[in-house]
């Protein structure tokens, strides 16, 4: 799995994805994530820092929430894709923001499927 829909509460997005890597090596899990320079804001959940990420979705998912309950942070789970086959000149994909083990809002993601644009929230819903 491929995914830029991932994100860290502004200011801890380097010691998190560092830790999240070394993390993940120590445990002998498949797991890459990178910083892009990329900032997502959000109305109800605030600014975060997006990262890329190569692995598998279970791994990846498990290591941003022990990142969120290690630094006692915010963090968007992305990379969920509905089931539905839509044809759209835009792709979208959702993501669950977490604090720790609890969900705490789900956003929306949109981005051009023909040109390579960064990813924009279009919706967001406090739980």
């Amino acid at each position: 799995m491929d995914s830029e829909t991932f994100g860290i509460e502004k200011g801890y997005g380097s010691q998190a994805v560092e830790w999240m890597n070394k993390e993940a090596k120590k445990m002998g899990r498949k797991f890459e994530a990178r910083l892009y320079n990329y900032e997502i804001n959000t109305k109800n959940f605030g600014a975060f820092e997006m990262f890329s990420l190569i692995g598998e979705p279970k791994v990846a998912r498990e290591m941003t929430t022990r990142a969120s309950k290690r630094f006692k942070i915010k963090v968007i789970e992305g990379g969920y894709k509905t089931r539905k086959l839509l044809v759209k000149i835009a792709r979208n994909e959702y993501g669950m923001v977490k604090r720790g083990d609890r969900i705490i809002g789900q956003i929306e993601f949109e981005s051009s499927r023909f040109v390579h644009n960064n990813w924009q929230v279009t919706k967001e819903e406090r739980k």
